[in-house]
């Protein structure tokens, strides 16, 4: 099935690793132009050298998305390297943990407003394009119970309706905004890989709690955004995309 992205301006925020780098990677092999931001050097360099593998224009810069100022500016500097933005996807989380003033300030300040500045300083240039699409990245943790009460999972929870509420405002100037939440995804480095070096039998005991007895991987997440950003999926707005094996057990409507 063609998508429709050859050729479409992708704007990624943190996304030089894991889910945000496997969907760069996805997006350009169907033909994106890219621009991604990070704060990491070494893994966004590389993630440039291999997004510029696939044939098509990528762009990195070294961001600290907690900067509203550089932030905005990267944005606009992305759009104007592409020559727009068609499609926004901001990646960037502080991770789980147990709730402290400073873990709900941390989940706060990354998850929910960094996702809204880098939209807002996005739709200016999204409002140009023939196929505008924003996928927010929340997570099974917003939707059940999930090691007990934390900012990650409240936070995520908001970022759904906040990205809900946005798609009503901007449906009737033809932009889409979705949202995505994985479930335990694999990534080589990220946090499930230490939990089962160092916590093993919590490790286990998710990938129990999976009825498809394994966890995610980073490449099927990628996929399942590519295609909700695409023109392909030009009629879905406002939805919540979960991509969890099965774990969570609420009935999806």
């Amino acid at each position: 099935m063609d998508l429709g992205l050859k050729g479409l301006k992708a704007v990624l925020a943190g996304a030089s690793k894991g889910i945000g780098r496997a969907t760069a990677e996805v997006l350009a092999a169907e033909g994106c132009d890219i621009a991604i931001c990070a704060r990491g050097q070494e893994s966004l360099d590389a993630a440039v050298n291999s997004l510029r593998g696939k044939g098509g224009k990528a762009f990195g810069a070294s961001v600290d998305m907690s900067d509203a100022a550089a932030y905005a500016a990267w944005v606009n500097r992305a759009a104007e390297q592409l020559g727009g933005v068609d499609i926004f996807i901001p990646f960037a989380s502080a991770g789980g943990g147990a709730a402290s003033e400073e873990t709900w300030r941390k989940a706060f300040e990354v998850d929910l407003l960094a996702t809204f500045r880098g939209i807002q300083a996005a739709l200016p240039h999204v409002e140009k394009s023939s196929a505008g699409s924003i996928v927010c990245i929340s997570s099974t943790a917003a939707l059940e119970d999930f090691f007990g009460p934390q900012p990650y999972n409240a936070i995520k929870a908001a970022v759904i309706n906040y990205a809900s509420a946005l798609s009503q405002q901007l449906a009737p100037k033809n932009i889409r905004v979705n949202t995505v939440s994985p479930g335990p995804i694999w990534v080589t480095g990220g946090s499930w890989d230490m939990i089962k070096t160092h916590m093993t039998p919590l490790y286990e005991q998710t990938v129990k709690a999976v009825p498809m007895g394994r966890l995610g991987e980073d490449a099927e997440v990628a996929r399942a955004i590519a295609f909700v950003a695409s023109p392909a999926c030009r009629f879905m707005t406002g939805a919540n995309l979960v991509i969890d094996g099965g774990v969570t057990k609420r009935v999806q409507y």
